[in-house]
């Protein structure tokens, strides 16, 4: 009689040590970001000068999109972990001393310019590195739940992090702000040292090297150079039959969802009267949305047909992209805005999920650092026109046109057939 081994039931993700683990460390940086750039916004506020001011606020955008695709290609030769430790670490004594500067002498925008532009350094390699995490530590059939996770601790942070340093800045100034960000920057490194990270499934051949545990290791007495890593990298995510369509939904539905939710938002209370307050109640609509989609993934961990509801759920965010601009309450404009962060949310942890579940681990980090290029790159980079746009036409007309570039992006990608078919790991 022959006996059936049956495999072990995978460990839901938010009952793994190493996930909690993983998730503690992200949410700490995460607050810690939200508070740093509260800090630095007043810090620039208060040297007098307006320009100067949007110049430190502007500044770490520059080596953010200069460096990301670096930083990628440094988490896939280094591995992940190391790459998230030492660069929190760096956060770390970079912020902290910030602060001690700021004890002896009043901030000057040189100062903070440079500070900014050493954090964005920084960023560019914490940013691929962080995303590339979690199948080193979990099994592939928990990752969709780790995204809902980490779209909670997201949307929590930003809650948690500005009234923080708000209270922070009104009670120590910036100096308190800066040393609270840099406090929870370093203490997200136990964490992180603690984590045990999973071999990759199979060694990748690639390039005259090996993919292995800390990134890759030298079989033959030439290693490819950084350069010939990034642009494998590239090639790989070219010829993949679902992450080359991915990248583009993500560059259509980022570039056509971020400007009029920032920038869009503000001037679009200011023409309506709504004040701050308004723009707060839309904001928070947003984002009740955006975490009950979140939290929607963390409990179901796995969604039908992913890639075909991902492309889906694009196409009604956009929708309601374009009415937010139509709507003459605040009431009904929060309202929808709770269900465009529901809709771009839901989009958003599933892409992830898939991003994820089909790229080869060797590869992780060069394929976020492409996803995480538009998002936190250069999409920014599209906000001075968003605003020379709605300035010339109005917003209804620059929603409208959003809203569109929007659903382009969940139009192609319902015309790759792969990409319709994609299912998440059981």
């Amino acid at each position: 009689m022959t006996v059936t081994a049956v495999e072990a039931p995978e460990r839901p993700a938010h009952r793994d040590p190493d996930v909690l683990r993983w998730l503690g460390a992200y949410t700490a940086s995460m607050v810690g970001d939200s508070i740093y750039f509260m800090a630095l916004a007043w810090a620039a506020a208060r040297t007098g000068s307006a320009s100067g001011t949007g110049l430190v606020l502007a500044a770490g955008s520059i080596p953010r999109a200069l460096l990301m695709l670096g930083g990628g290609v440094l988490a896939d030769r280094l591995g992940p972990r190391r790459v998230v430790i030492g660069s929190d670490a760096a956060r770390a004594v970079l912020v902290l001393g910030l602060a001690a500067v700021l004890v002896l002498t009043a901030p000057t925008v040189g100062v903070l310019v440079a500070v900014a532009l050493l954090f964005g350094a920084v960023d560019a390699l914490f940013l691929p590195a962080v995303g590339a995490l979690p199948p080193r530590i979990s099994p592939p059939g928990q990752l969709a739940r780790i995204q809902g996770l980490r779209g909670l601790a997201a949307r929590g942070a930003s809650i948690v992090g500005a009234p923080l340093g708000g209270v922070a800045v009104a009670t120590g100034g910036p100096v308190l702000a800066f040393a609270t960000a840099g406090a929870l920057f370093a203490l997200s490194l136990p964490l992180l040292l603690g984590l045990r990270i999973r071999p990759l499934p199979a060694p990748v051949k690639h390039g005259g090297t090996v993919a292995g545990d800390a990134g890759e290791r030298t079989v033959a007495e030439e290693r490819p150079t950084a350069r010939q890593d990034l642009v494998d990298g590239l090639r790989y995510i070219r010829r993949h039959p679902l992450l080359g369509p991915l990248m583009i939904v993500i560059g259509l539905s980022e570039l056509g969802f971020v400007g009029p939710l920032n920038l869009g938002l503000i001037l679009l209370s200011e023409q309506r009267g709504w004040g701050a307050a308004g723009m707060g109640w839309i904001v928070a609509g947003f984002a009740s949305g955006a975490a009950g989609a979140a939290l929607l993934i963390a409990v179901r961990g796995r969604v039908p047909r992913a890639g075909l509801v991902m492309c889906l759920t694009v196409l009604v965010g956009a929708t309601g992209i374009a009415a937010v601009a139509q709507i003459p309450s605040v009431p009904l404009a929060a309202a929808t805005a709770a269900v465009v962060g529901l809709f771009i949310g839901l989009a958003g942890a599933l892409c992830g999920a898939l991003v994820q579940t089909v790229a080869d681990p060797a590869y992780l980090g060069r394929v976020t650092s492409v996803s995480t290029l538009f998002t936190y790159a250069l999409i920014p980079l599209s906000y001075p026109a968003t605003g020379a746009a709605i300035a010339l036409w109005g917003t209804g007309p620059v929603y409208a046109v959003s809203a569109a570039v929007c659903a382009a992006g969940g139009a192609v990608g319902l015309t790759f057939t792969a990409l319709r078919r994609a299912e998440l790991p059981r």
